[in-house]
């Protein structure tokens, strides 16, 4: 069955799946970037996980795939340059600022660019679904904004270059139309191929410093969990939704965290934050919704 002839809810089944895993990748994150950890170590065990998970099923993939430059570059963009941002930014702001600068601003990004790269205007729907987004991501991070200083700057610009990065690969993804199977293994092998070595000869580590139990989480839920799973559930989501619908509803993300803040990081749970669910939940549910022909 092709992507085009699978019943709509798949998509919506897998931008969910997709918003829960990485709720998760910001909290696990986040723990890792407050260890002796570097970003590039967390990189490191996230893409060798992945890549030693996926090698016996790379066997089919064909010798051209290899030689395909947009290949080269999704996983470039996908793989390790997001990668060595967002690890590296988490080491500087917490799991809070990540969720609103990573996922929270993705629905905006994408659709920024599809409509100044790509020419496609979004619908009115689209547009009043992205408000009530912005107003409950703003509920959420007015009150880290008015307590925040300037020691998070460096970790909050590296987010928004790294929230950036993934934009362009969604609109690169729905652009150029891989199996999102060849896609996610590609993606992985890939880029533990460019990655590891570098990371082996000449980039700073931390292994050693800590836990047995930090590095086995870190390596099973980054390589499996938004590596392999969420990376194949987000390709899926952008071949039935496009990137647009799917970027909508990774604006669930910021808040979700939030709320899984409070019982995993004993934080508060806030008015400001309730508000901010039901608005980003009305706003994705529009924004995602299919639009009907005139």
């Amino acid at each position: 069955m092709t992507a085009s002839s699978r019943p709509a809810w798949t998509g919506y089944a897998a931008a969910l799946g997709v918003v829960l895993i990485w709720t998760g990748f910001i909290l696990i994150s986040r723990w890792g970037g407050k260890s002796a950890l570097t970003g590039y170590d967390v990189l490191a065990l996230r893409l060798g996980t992945a890549a030693v998970l996926l090698l016996p099923f790379c066997r089919d993939l064909p010798l051209s795939v290899w030689r395909d430059r947009r290949l080269w570059t999704l996983a470039g963009l996908g793989g390790v340059l997001y990668g060595v941002l967002v690890y590296t930014a988490f080491k500087f702001a917490p799991a809070a600022h990540g969720g609103i600068l990573l996922p929270g601003m993705q629905p905006f990004l994408v659709t920024a660019l599809l409509w100044g790269w790509l020419g496609e205007r979004p619908p009115r729907s689209r547009l009043v679904g992205l408000s009530a987004i912005a107003v409950g991501v703003l509920c959420v991070a007015w009150p880290l904004l008015q307590a925040g200083d300037g020691r998070t700057l460096p970790g909050d610009a590296l987010m928004l270059a790294a929230s950036l990065t993934w934009a362009v690969y969604s609109v690169l993804v729905r652009r150029w139309a891989f199996s999102p199977w060849t896609l996610t293994r590609f993606v992985a092998l890939g880029s533990a191929l460019v990655y590891l070595p570098v990371y082996a000869l000449w980039l700073p580590k931390g292994l050693t410093e800590v836990s047995t139990t930090q590095l086995v989480v870190q390596g099973l839920y980054q390589g499996i969990g938004p590596t392999i799973i969420a990376m194949w559930l987000f390709l899926l989501a952008v071949s039935q939704l496009g990137p647009a619908r799917t970027g909508a509803l990774i604006g669930l993300v910021p808040v979700l965290a939030g709320l899984a803040a409070v019982p995993l990081l004993g934080e508060p749970l806030t008015a400001s934050l309730l508000v901010g669910l039901c608005a980003v939940s009305a706003g994705a549910w529009y924004a995602a919704r299919p639009v009907k022909a005139a």
